[in-house]
């Protein structure tokens, strides 16, 4: 058995640590605040996740929400007209091979906490400094890190060479809403692209109140979708998310007729950069402790991958730490196991930084390409849950002609 220590208890942490618990180990979860204060508190995120992400939940019985939240069964991807007259010039849909799930992670983390405490885990609920995680490393075998934020992120460095951008690409913006109009056909993430504008997607999720939508909003900084600044209270933050609708997307605005957010907490906005960090902190005593999740790799919400990034990440981690047996988990084993992990969240780094960009012409070749063969649909729509599938044709230009020709010709 052995001795482990888990600092912050969100997605990659929790699954992580009731994944190590069910492998016999002893495991320390320390989060800082309760599940009383997340389930009443702000929204913490846009989580859609995917079946790989999900699937990794059910292997180690933390699934409880597949049978009643509303399914994700598509990607439907938008670009409105250039000429303002407010049709679409690039409409298409791929349907899901299995179905994503969203749950509100203040109905999911509680729920965790209370099954990590059932299984024999130790939660406790305290804001970690650097004098603790010196504690934790000397009682423990092991100390990871899955809160990236207070002096304890300040120990991993910002790997510059993995990491273009060193500020904020988007402004961000959460809108939770009941009574939209649902999206004919199947459900899916409508993802609207507003060239130089931003981004906004939508998709089903499950809340503390039940069934849902989340809006999310991706604002060019400086530009009209960059506007959450001066939002005062929730009622304002929701009449600003049809204001933009109305302004760039009508066929979106006219599913919103009815909306009302789902509780004042259902809405958040920020802005951070995109981010990758060195995985191993050193403590000033010397002993070094191991970064997760989005401690070490903050993707923007672009692409939808970051509760799928920290789901995917604690699995490599728990294989990594199960497969180790009783040797020490040293420097070279720290580096290894993000480096294993690593192996695939390269791929997804480098399409989310893509699409913060504007698209070069062969990617708006492939889209438009999209909207009249139903297999590249499909492949698109299926790669959000493994984006290495993208490579190489998504990001160089003659691969993307060669398939696209492929294509053609079959």
């Amino acid at each position: 058995m052995r001795k482990i220590t888990i600092v912050g208890g969100g997605q990659s942490g929790l699954q992580l640590g009731i994944g190590l618990l069910k492998a016999g180990n002893e495991v320390r979860v320390v989060q800082n605040r309760t599940a009383e204060d997340i389930a009443k508190g702000k929204v913490l995120s846009s989580q859609c996740m995917f079946h790989t992400a999900v699937q990794n939940e059910r292997d180690i019985g933390i699934d409880f929400w597949s049978d009643t939240c509303p399914p994700v069964d598509g990607i439907n991807f938008m670009v409105p007209a250039p000429d303002g007259s407010g049709a679409k010039a690039i409409d298409w849909t791929g349907k899901l091979e299995n179905s994503a799930y969203s749950v509100d992670q203040r109905v999911k983390i509680p729920r965790w906490m209370k099954e990590f405490e059932k299984l024999g885990g130790t939660l406790v609920i305290k804001d970690a400094g650097i004098s603790d995680l010196e504690l934790y490393a000397r009682q423990d075998d092991l100390v990871i890190v899955a809160s990236g934020k207070g002096e304890i992120g300040q120990l991993f460095q910002r790997d510059a060479e993995k990491s273009p951008y060193d500020k904020p690409m988007r402004a961000l913006a959460l809108t939770y809403v009941t009574g939209m109009t649902p999206r004919s056909g199947h459900s899916a993430v409508c993802f609207n692209l507003i060239p130089g504008v931003g981004e906004y997607f939508v998709f089903p999720a499950e809340t503390t109140t039940g069934p849902c939508e989340i809006m999310v909003f991706e604002g060019v900084p400086g530009g009209p979708m960059d506007c959450w600044g001066d939002i005062k209270s929730p009622d304002q933050h929701l009449e600003k998310s049809g204001e933009i609708l109305s302004t760039f997307l009508p066929w979106e605005a006219d599913r919103c007729r009815n909306i009302e957010l789902t509780d004042d907490n259902g809405i958040l906005s920020g802005r951070f950069p995109p981010t990758i960090r060195n995985p191993i902190g050193v403590l000033p005593s010397g002993n070094k402790v191991l970064g997760l999740g989005d401690t070490v790799c903050l993707n923007d919400p672009i692409t939808g991958q970051g509760s799928n990034n920290a789901s995917k990440a604690a699995a490599v981690y728990l294989k990594r730490i199960i497969e180790h047996g009783d040797k020490p988990f040293d420097a070279q084993w720290m580096q290894g196991t993000f480096e294993t992990f690593w192996d695939y969240a390269q791929w997804v780094v480098t399409w989310t930084n893509m699409m913060l960009m504007p698209p070069p012409p062969f990617i708006l070749e492939i889209m438009g390409t999209a909207c009249a063969e139903p297999r590249l649909a499909r492949r698109m729509a299926n790669a959000f849950d493994d984006p290495r599938d993208f490579f190489p044709w998504f990001a160089d230009p003659d691969a993307a002609a060669a398939y696209l020709s492929e294509l053609k010709a079959a």
